[in-house]
């Protein structure tokens, strides 16, 4: 049985830093591409004295605040499937463009949070990509802080009676169908393989060009290695790190799928009731990645979603920690905003992360291909002869050819023959028989003579 790991994560109330809860589980080369000419509009001067936007340590970190002088995301709808968007934080006004609910328990604007103890999940998810802030250069911002929002409410678990791989294939078809032009997905389950109603959800998307950043999982969560959706093929894996850049032991995983890394740990996030977290796990880190596809997507409009892909990995900042590249635990390397938008990076004609379609072209053929047409002509079989009628069936008790033929001359010869050798051999006896007693007299007569 699958289970799905939809928290990921473990939070720490700001307010009551020594508080802390942990979500459960539920749950080839040509010209270079140039960033867009477009200057984005001044942002709101940052208040230093602001210890929640101070905290966002990724911002300067990962070059974040240095990739804002080119795009803070216009133009991008960055879909979150996730447990839904609250209504009431500040920090997402004007960044939801949409949303639904594929759970069957949610609203149907996918903005009322699914899931009795894992509800504020998306909001944590939704805030990392793209908040706002609350004003006046304070509160918690998004890595792509004009980028737009799709909130897609999802329910894991007792939550609701729908099938789970049910509603991700119906909420990545209608993040399509809706303009995203990147998808995140920060859960993961304890399967390397996937439901196979995932293929044509996970091809929809590829074939319309959007984006699909997933979570790696955690060690903390269950999560020993990476779990679907992370292993199919063409979405960008992310796993976490810590502050120093080193591969978390409990917010992270491991897996030759992973394709980059983030932060995962120290996360700030907020709730659907407006609540600041402070919390943990990969679930954070795809989101952070997320939007930075979508500052590259703004900066690079000309470019597809594997060139996109292409160019987050190809700019990544080498691991300390890692001996290979990619590498089980860093995948390409850790996540660089400010190098995958300004770097000269050689474009690529497929997705470098691999084929869905090539993958299920190999594993699930039978599916996959048609029956063969048959290409010989068809062998015409001429009528069988028609079938004369039987004779009539004579008396049972009345002897009939075959069996005079077959049965009584051979039975009669046989007797015959038998009762002719045994008259023979009768003959012969009797004749023997009187031959011995015409001899016998004589030889009486004889003895008599003797006698007298």
């Amino acid at each position: 049985m699958k289970r799905v790991v939809a928290g990921v994560a473990s939070i720490v109330v700001a307010m009551v830093l020594t508080g802390a809860a942990t979500a459960p589980p539920v749950l080839t080369g040509t010209a270079p591409s140039a960033p867009a000419n477009a200057t984005p509009a001044p942002p709101v001067p940052e208040d230093p004295t602001d210890s929640v936007r101070a905290s966002e340590y990724w911002l300067d970190q990962y070059g974040v605040r240095e990739a804002w002088n080119t795009t803070r995301g216009a133009g991008q709808k960055i879909a979150i499937i996730d447990t839904g968007i609250g209504r009431g934080p500040v920090e997402f006004n004007g960044a939801i463009a949409g949303g639904t609910d594929v759970s069957g328990v949610g609203s149907s604007d996918g903005r009322t949070p699914v899931g009795a103890v894992d509800a504020n999940h998306g909001s944590w998810v939704a805030s990392l990509a793209a908040s706002r802030g609350t004003g006046d250069g304070r509160g918690m911002i998004g890595v792509a802080p004009e980028a737009e929002l799709l909130s897609i409410s999802v329910g894991f678990g007792a939550s609701t009676t729908k099938p789970f791989t049910e509603q991700i294939a119906e909420a990545m078809r209608w993040a399509v169908d809706n303009g995203a032009t990147v998808i995140n997905l920060s859960l993961t389950t304890n399967t390397l393989d996937w439901d196979r109603s995932w293929d044509d959800a996970f091809e929809y998307a590829f074939d319309n060009d959007v984006v699909v950043v997933v979570a790696a999982g955690n060690r903390g969560s269950g999560t020993d290695r990476v779990g679907a959706p992370a292993t199919i093929p063409g979405v960008l894996a992310v796993g976490g790190v810590d502050p120093n850049g080193t591969a978390s032991s409990s917010a992270s995983t491991q897996g030759i799928t992973i394709g980059l890394s983030a932060p995962s740990e120290r996360l700030r996030g907020v709730s659907a009731d407006g609540t600041l977290v402070q919390w943990n796990g990969t679930s954070g880190a795809a989101p952070i990645v997320a939007g930075i596809a979508a500052l590259v997507r703004a900066a690079h409009p000309d470019l597809d979603a594997d060139n996109v892909l292409n160019r987050l990995i190809s700019t990544a900042k080498p691991a300390a920690g890692a001996t290979t590249v990619p590498d089980k635990l860093y995948g390409y390397g850790l996540v660089n905003a400010a190098a995958a938008i300004s770097a000269r990076v050689d474009t690529v004609s497929e997705n470098p992360l691999g084929s869905l379609s090539e993958w299920i072209r190999l594993y699930r053929r039978a599916d996959a291909e048609p029956a063969p047409t048959p290409t010989a002509t068809a062998v015409e079989i001429p009528p069988l002869p028609p079938v004369t009628s039987a004779p009539e069936a004579g008396s049972p008790l009345l002897p009939s050819r075959d069996s005079v033929l077959y049965g009584s001359l051979p039975l009669g010869a046989g007797t015959l023959a038998a009762i002719m050798i045994a008259l023979g051999v009768t003959a012969a006896a009797r004749r023997i028989r009187q031959a011995r007693i015409s001899r016998e007299p004589s030889r009486t007569t004889n003895e008599e003579s003797l006698t007298s």
